[in-house]
């Protein structure tokens, strides 16, 4: 790349090296842009004489083309490429969803000379039309080499980001007390709708149920019929664990105990379970304030209908203090 400054009239075909603005200070060409001759005819009825500009030399890729190669490459699902100005690629969510990342790739990206990419938190719930990431390149150019790399990475190790879209999404609701069910559902069923409030929802499905084995079992066996997007538990009780009775009632149901324990607090006594494909969370204490918790965190992509991993509960220590 080659800045130079040269007369107006030999301008076209080049890269303006800094924002031109009018007299009064309205902007009239950015930084970047690709000059043509009809700019070089309003410059010069401007009165500009001379300008900075730059070109490229051979192996190297303008900064717009390389962002939006980029961004093209790094993101699936429910998304939108949207060229922006000062070399920049946005990625934009066309519809509900959750955005699932592979941090690590992302991380790798990050660290090349050329291209860097922001993005939306891992599991966050984003509404159409948002904003999710932005590709940002050196200025002016990037070296193709340096390009054709990150785009060798991305092609071999997959997209790094996913919108996954959240379609027609449901919430079945199980509030329980050792005593009187309906008892939870009068703490918590504020505290619930303001939650789901939050992603357009509210519950299509609940039940009441004391926490004794059999009672808890129909209960979790009606809710997972109806086959929902999750079921959430709403216990007035912390459970000790999957031996509790929430946890045995998963698995007479025949559920698989994903992940007990979450490093998020608040939230710290989650318990994910899974029957079938259909996934079940008890989160204690989680009911008592509409602040955000390990709940908040875990319903996008359960809402996305995507199933969360242990090991995915374990990533969320990083970031977990919510308060």
């Amino acid at each position: 790349m080659r800045a130079q400054t040269v007369d107006v009239r030999e301008a076209a075909g080049r890269i303006l090296c800094c924002t031109i603005f009018r007299a009064g200070g309205k902007k009239l060409l950015a930084k970047g842009h690709l000059i043509s001759e009809e700019d070089v005819q309003l410059l010069a009825t401007e009165g500009l004489e001379k300008i900075w500009v730059t070109e490229l030399e051979e192996g190297e890729v303008a900064e717009d083309e390389a962002v939006l190669a980029v961004a093209s490459e790094m993101a699936c699902g429910a998304v939108e490429i949207r060229l922006a100005p000062g070399g920049r690629a946005n990625v934009m969510a066309t519809e509900d969803c959750c955005v699932l990342l592979d941090d690590d790739l992302l991380r790798q990206i990050n660290c090349t000379f050329s291209i860097v990419i922001a993005t939306v938190a891992n599991f966050s719930f984003a509404r159409a039309g948002q904003r999710i990431a932005t590709v940002k390149s050196a200025p002016f150019a990037v070296a193709e080499q340096e390009l054709e790399a990150v785009r060798s990475i991305l092609r071999e190790r997959g997209p790094l980001l996913q919108a996954r879209p959240i379609r027609e999404p449901s919430v079945a609701l199980l509030y329980s007390d050792p005593l009187q069910g309906e008892r939870a559902r009068q703490l918590f069923e504020n505290i619930v709708k303001q939650k789901l409030e939050r992603f357009g929802l509210a519950p299509q499905f609940s039940l009441c149920a004391v926490e004794e084995d059999a009672a808890l079992v129909r209960a979790m066996q009606h809710l997972v019929r109806a086959r929902p997007s999750v079921v959430l538990v709403a216990s007035t009780t912390a459970p000790a664990g999957p031996a509790d009775a929430i946890g045995r009632a998963m698995t007479q149901i025949g559920c698989h105990l994903e992940k007990f324990l979450a490093p998020v607090e608040p939230g710290n006594l989650l318990l994910l379970a899974y029957k079938n494909e259909i996934p079940i969370v008890s989160a204690p204490g989680c009911y008592r304030s509409a602040k955000p918790n390990v709940v908040d965190l875990l319903l996008p992509p359960l809402l996305a209908r995507y199933r969360v991993s242990g090991w995915e509960i374990a990533c969320l220590g990083h970031g977990g203090l919510l308060s």
